[in-house]
């Protein structure tokens, strides 16, 4: 029998938390940075050196795993730790995501979602009780309920009656998953509203009454401005119960993940440490670096002598815009595991800042070196 989910808060330093919560397949520390696995794979990277650069949980796709290979034979294969090598804990987005970026190929109903699939145009169905459905099958430690994410801006008549379908669908989906809580898996609740405080409110409270192992903030990073993103999570967090880990969705810059914490966030994933990483660009503590600019062409220095991580400390610049110049794969690889790290590396001077009560003076440290940038010239 899995140890049930829980989640413990070790300590608070102002509005941010240092936490842990336990998985069926392990403990992950918080606040905590999930690399996107959509297709049950972090892209170009093997899942050991996706745990070496210290993430503890990554995240999978409920719409994309449904369509290919399909949820029923991951699950005959063993489940989806056992499918893509991974041994950690899971998160899998439950599709709503998709009921934006896909808004071409979709139907919505009061029912649920009707796609027509992006990869052979079949026509398939997404219900709050399917999607809990696939995130069984696929053997999920945590599940999303279903929701509709708006893009921003948007009329305040159509982010409320989004909001309002989203509460309809968490409380199908809490009924749906109520069968797996006894196995020590969790189902978190999403709140929507767009960039309403009101309706966030509502969201919020709604969802609470309900009862979530998580709540997540979906529906920012679509279109809005930092600040009015950071503006509704700072008056979101506090809504939320306090012995519940906060999951900020497809956040996104180390700047937002650091703003965000300082809010009372927990909770991250985002796929801009690889995407990014593809097209040539490194984060840093000296900021990002774009290595496809020819200035790098005759730096022999590493991207961080005193990184954690050995890929930012032994290949050189040089080495590295070559590689991207070049277009070749082995670039993009070494620059998203070099992202990863980052991102890990930050997540893990945070929690260590916060515990020791120390968050302010490491958050302004840390954008300081940031806004100095890149290392001194040659």
């Amino acid at each position: 029998m899995p140890d049930p989910f829980s989640f413990r808060l070790i300590a608070s330093d102002g509005a941010a938390r240092r936490g842990e919560f336990v998985t069926p397949h392990g403990r992950v520390q918080t606040p905590a940075f999930m690399p996107v696995g959509t297709q049950a794979t972090v892209k170009g990277l093997a899942p050991e050196d996706v745990r070496l650069t210290g993430a503890e949980i990554v995240l999978g796709n409920t719409y994309h795993l449904m369509l290919r290979p399909g949820a029923e034979r991951i699950a005959a294969l063993g489940g989806l730790h056992r499918f893509m090598n991974w041994q950690q804990a899971i998160l899998t987005d439950s599709g709503g995501f998709q009921v934006m970026s896909l808004s071409d190929l979709r139907k919505l109903s009061e029912q649920g979602v009707t796609f027509r699939s992006h990869l052979d145009g079949a026509m398939v169905e997404l219900t709050p009780e399917r999607a809990i459905e696939i995130q069984a099958l696929l053997g999920a430690d945590i599940s999303m309920q279903l929701d509709e994410c708006l893009k921003l801006p948007a009329a305040r008549d159509e982010i409320a009656r989004a909001m309002q379908l989203s509460l309809r669908w968490a409380e199908r989906s809490k009924r749906a998953f109520e069968g797996r809580a006894h196995e020590g898996y969790a189902l978190f609740g999403i709140v929507q509203g767009g960039d309403d405080l009101a309706l966030r409110g509502e969201s919020a409270r709604a969802l609470t009454d309900i009862g979530f192992d998580g709540y997540a903030i979906g529906g920012l990073a679509v279109g809005e401005p930092q600040e009015v993103m950071l503006k509704i999570v700072a008056e979101t967090t506090p809504m939320l119960p306090e012995g519940r880990p906060r999951y900020l969705m497809g956040v996104g810059t180390p700047h937002d993940l650091l703003e965000a914490v300082a809010r009372g966030i927990d909770m991250f994933d985002c796929v801009l440490p690889t995407r990014n990483g593809r097209h040539g660009m490194a984060f840093t503590r000296f900021g990002s670096i774009n290595l496809s600019n020819a200035r790098h062409a005759n730096d022999a220095r590493p991207l961080d002598e005193q990184s954690a991580h050995p890929v930012a400390r032994t290949y050189s610049r040089a080495y590295l815009h070559h590689l991207t110049k070049a277009n070749e794969i082995l670039g993009q690889v070494l620059l998203s595991t070099v992202n990863l790290a980052y991102y890990q590396e930050l997540m893990a001077g945070m929690r260590e800042a916060i515990a020791g009560g120390r968050f302010g003076d490491f958050r302004a440290a840390t954008m300081a070196q940031w806004e100095r940038g890149d290392l001194p010239p040659l």
